[in-house]
């Protein structure tokens, strides 16, 4: 399997792509890297590690795309960046995989524009696996749609149910709604009509779930508009963050929390890494006709190996021929 690596997405690039690139390669035996980005900023960031030379290779790319960059105005004008570079190579089968950790916006216009969309799917979707008391769930959408329509949502839950049943191993996953109430007549207009198609489905529709529940882990894929799975996804991570540094602080305050401290630090740690993002590596952008998988802005090397370990579970598991199964045999 060949994996193109965005080399310059993220907010620790190159170092930690670069490191997490090297980790996946002695990890992962099947798998070849290319890295697009400067040759010779990847080059003397390679230098550093000790590695097979014939797993990773690079791909020159002279410009970059940050953040504060229109995604598609950029992605249209900036064909040397690294990013579009990486999303070409699985455009014409060079590479079965792209990873960045870049623009988040770039990376899923790019998927879009340059890789395009399979073929019955109206919008593809960034769908994040997340960490939950009872096990891990999917947000489908988590920001490449802000505005959608009831069947967009109908096609997220189908995308949603192949990927985590393939992935997760979850025969029959239940598919749930975002709403702001579990009664089926809550919400808006969008909601209220995605909840009768939903419910017409053939699938494990438990209908809908109030934020409040969503940490619980009950409901495997979770679905909604990008607006509202972006602004779940953000409020979730904050609230982790948050939680994790007041804990920290507490404990640091006193010799007696400093003790306690100490006794608990084994279900500390285990709390951490069930709720640390950098376990999952990144987000699959399901639709589009080849494998996209969004790394956290902030990855360090093992979130980006992480994120690797993802593409290749991805592409193990047929995902991206399974969709188009899915989707076709609804279409029929």
């Amino acid at each position: 399997m060949k994996i193109a690596v965005d080399g310059m997405g993220g907010d620790y690039s190159p170092h930690a792509v670069i490191e997490g690139c090297v980790e996946a390669v002695k990890e992962y035996e099947d798998i070849e890297i290319i890295i697009t980005g400067p040759e010779d900023l990847i080059s003397k960031e390679l230098s550093k590690y000790a590695y097979n030379k014939d797993k990773i290779t690079i791909l020159d790319a002279r410009e970059i795309i940050n953040n504060n960059e229109h995604p598609v105005m950029a992605i249209r004008r900036k064909k040397n960046s690294s990013i579009y570079k990486a999303l070409e190579l699985v455009k014409n089968d060079e590479a079965h995989a792209v990873i960045s950790a870049g623009s988040t916006g770039a990376f899923l216009a790019g998927a879009t524009l340059v890789i395009g969309r399979i073929k019955g799917v109206n919008r593809p979707a960034l769908a994040p696996i997340m960490p939950g008391k009872n096990g891990p769930f999917m947000i489908i959408d988590c920001g490449a749609n802000a505005e959608c329509k009831p069947i967009n949502l109908v096609q997220f839950a189908q995308m949603g149910e192949v990927y985590f049943q393939s992935v997760l191993n979850i025969n029959n996953p239940s598919i749930g709604l975002i709403n702001i109430g579990s009664e089926e007549e809550k919400g808006n207009e969008l909601t209220k009509e995605a909840h009768k198609l939903l419910k017409e489905c053939n699938f494990n529709f438990v209908g809908n779930v109030e934020p409040r529940e969503i940490p619980e882990g009950k409901v495997n894929v979770l679905v909604c508009d990008g607006f509202v799975g972006n602004t779940v996804l953000k409020m979730y991570e904050g609230v982790a963050d948050t939680i994790f540094t007041t804990l920290k602080e507490e404990i640091m305050s006193s010799f007696t929390t400093k003790l306690g401290g100490v006794l608990l630090k084994p279900v500390f740690n285990k709390f951490k890494k069930d709720f640390d993002y950098k376990e999952y590596g990144g987000a699959a952008f399901l639709g589009v006709d080849g494998i996209c998988i969004k790394a956290h802005g902030s990855s360090d090397g093992k979130a980006f190996k992480n994120a690797i370990k993802q593409a290749v579970t991805f592409y193990d598991n047929k995902i991206i021929e399974k969709i188009k199964g899915h989707i076709e045999e609804k279409m029929a």
